[in-house]
Parts: structure tokens; C-alpha cells; sequence
């Protein structure tokens, strides 16, 4: 019979403290997973950078919280850029406490995505698991990846295949997807509203496309999310006529899905290879119909004609033609389909029959 861990101790992301927005959706993701491992028993220790912040439903989670400089996120460093860990790094501090607290029947979830982790997994006698956020946006990281999976691949987990099929595995992949709590998004069927993005503001989440079919409809465009690239932002928002951008910066949940929830279509148009979509599923969870490139985890999670379209990436022609269309989509469809796929709680029960069934192996 399979192991059963005690404890989870689970690493956040370095790139930001929980609550700044910047670690993305790899913030909602996390919380989605505490929430989940304690409804399933189990404890949870949680080390995250210092200024980190839990909802009142995680209350009864162990937090540690560690000072030092955010890690460098690998999407914004040229991909055969070499490794850099910062002198007063946080990094090698939450993996030090973590791995402090381990105990024989403790298990470690590392959801950061960095060199580090990955390269001591072999070498520690700790059992360490990650949930893989990004795809391959790194030689480096790809190359450590595809390697961890010649000896450890029980220890990988992705959120979807086109995610997975950026690297080379040596065995089929772990594709767990994502949950949320969807009781925190409330259903609104108006679809009378302005169009909506949202994400970080940053090249490769391709605002540009979105704000331009936003601007030859003559409508709204309602962007949430961090503005990581404040150029950038400026540059999208000369290009388009004044007042087709509205910004409305990163917001908690609560608030996020109730402007959500009033879009009459919500556009993804990311110019990389998306983990997931996490504001995709957001969307649909709100009843709002998605128009997303066909491209990486919205590519799977987009019912072509049911909860939206899907479209040829980088296609604006076809991006308009599908948002011309899109009172042919009924926002019940997107509702239950998120109900159906993305809850928090099938996507933790996935979670740990991964990790059960890889402690052994």
C-alpha cells in the first residue's frame, strides 16, 4: 500500500510575497491547494516570502515567513540566459526551511519554478514534488527538467499537456490541471457589458492584440492585473484610440470576479505557451464567454462553440470575428463547465493521488 504523508509543507513562489500579484497565477493556484490539502486532512506548513498574506479559510495553516530578495522570473530573462540566484536571496531560504521542517512521513510541494529545487532533488533524501508553472521559457530549466524526468519523473506534475509537450519527458506526463473556489465567483448572465483582459501586463501576454480588436469594435476594454512592464503598458495604450484601455489594476478575488462577471466576453491572447489560463477559467466560473489564441493551457480548457472560441494565434481577424459572435454562446455553458472541470477540490484530490502514488516509486 501506498505511503500517506503527514504533513505538506509547501514552498511558495520567490518571485513576490503572496498578495502582491506579481507571482501570478501560481498565487491563486497555491491558495486553491491549501485550502484543498486541509479539508483533506492533512496539516500544511506554508514558507513564502515575508509580507505574505492567507485568506481566513487557510487560518490553520503553519505560515513562515522569510525575508530576502525576490528570484528573477525566468519569463522575463533571455532564454539561454544562465542561472542567477541573488546574494540575500529569499530562495535558498524558504528551501532551507523547508527542508528543516521535513520529517520521514512529511512531503515537500515546491511550486516555485527555479533551477534550484528542481537540481536538489536527486541529491536530498527529502521527497520532493513540483507542480511545474511555466513551460519551457528556459534552456536551462527545460534541460534540468528533462533530466529530473529520466530519474524522478514521479516527482513532476504539469497543469495540462501543451504545457507538458513543451519539454521532453521521458514518460507520458502528470497533467493534474487547476482548481479554484468556485463559490467565490458568482454567476451573472448579463452579456451587455465591455470586453475584458486580464493578467500581468507584460509582452508576453499580448495586451496589444486584445486592445486593438478592442479599438476596431469601437468598444471597452477592461484590463486587470500588475503592471510588471510599465512601458510596454504606455506603448499599448498610444496605440489604440484614448479611452479604449480601462486599467484597473490587480484586485483580490472578490472584487476581480464581480467586474469580471459583468464582461459580455473575456479575451486571452497570450504570445507564449500558457501553463493553464487561470483568468480563463476565472471567467467562465462568472459566466463569461472566452475568446483565447489557440494556444498552450487555453487551448484545452476553451470548448470551441460551447463556453467560447478558439482561435489561430495571433489571428486579429479572427479574434473579431469570434467577439462578433459571441451572444451564440450561452454563459450557463461556461459556468458548468468550470464547475464540471476546475473545482479546488477534484484538482487537490489530484494533487495527492499523484504524490501518493509517487512516494513509493
Amino acid at each position: 500500500m501506498n505511503q500517506k504523508p503527514f504533513r505538506f509543507i509547501v514552498v511558495s513562489t520567490p518571485i513576490g510575497f503572496l498578495g502582491s500579484g506579481k507571482g501570478g497565477g501560481v498565487e491563486v493556484t497555491l491558495i486553491s491547494i491549501l485550502k484543498g490539502l486541509l479539508e483533506l486532512g492533512y496539516e500544511v506548513s506554508l514558507v513564502a516570502p515575508e509580507g505574505s498574506l492567507l485568506p481566513l479559510e487557510c487560518k490553520e495553516v503553519q505560515l513562515f515567513s522569510l525575508r530576502g530578495l525576490d528570484q528573477p522570473s525566468w519569463q522575463h530573462i533571455d532564454f539561454n540566459s544562465p542561472i542567477t540566484i541573488p546574494l540575500d536571496g529569499v530562495l535558498p531560504r524558504l528551501l532551507e526551511v523547508a527542508f528543516n521542517l521535513a520529517r520521514d512521513t512529511d512531503v515537500i510541494l515546491n511550486l516555485s519554478f527555479d533551477w534550484l529545487p528542481l537540481w536538489l532533488t536527486p541529491h536530498v533524501q527529502k521527497k520532493v514534488f513540483h507542480l511545474i508553472s511555466m513551460g519551457a521559457v528556459s534552456k536551462v530549466m527545460k534541460d534540468l527538467i528533462n533530466n529530473l524526468s529520466k530519474t524522478h519523473h514521479s516527482r513532476l506534475a504539469f497543469h495540462t499537456f501543451s504545457q507538458a509537450s513543451d519539454f521532453d519527458l521521458s514518460s507520458d506526463p502528470v497533467v493534474v490541471g487547476n482548481g479554484f473556489d468556485l463559490k467565490n465567483y458568482t454567476f451573472q448572465e448579463t452579456n451587455n457589458g465591455a470586453l475584458g483582459w486580464a493578467g500581468r501586463v507584460a509582452p508576453e501576454k499580448g495586451l496589444e492584440d486584445a486592445a486593438n480588436v478592442a479599438a476596431l469594435l469601437r468598444t471597452t476594454l477592461i484590463v486587470w492585473g500588475l503592471i510588471e512592464d510599465n512601458e510596454y503598458a504606455s506603448q499599448v495604450e498610444a496605440s489604440v484610440p484614448a479611452g479604449t484601455i480601462q486599467w484597473r489594476g490587480f484586485l483580490e478575488t472578490e472584487k476581480f470576479q464581480k467586474q469580471l462577471g459583468s464582461c459580455r466576453a473575456f479575451i486571452n491572447t497570450p504570445k507564449w505557451n500558457e501553463a493553464y489560463g487561470n483568468v480563463v477559467m476565472e471567467a467562465m466560473a462568472c459566466g463569461v464567454p472566452v475568446v483565447a489564441y489557440d494556444r498552450g493551457g487555453p487551448g484545452e480548457l476553451v470548448k470551441s462553440g460551447v463556453t467560447g472560441w478558439l482561435v489561430p494565434p495571433d489571428d486579429l481577424d479572427q479574434l473579431k470575428i469570434a467577439l462578433s459572435k459571441i451572444d451564440q454562446i450561452d454563459r450557463q455553458n461556461c459556468r458548468s463547465w468550470a464547475i464540471q472541470s476546475a473545482s479546488y477540490q477534484a484538482f487537490s484530490k489530484r494533487l495527492e493521488n499523484w504524490i501518493i502514488e509517487g512516494l513509493d516509486i
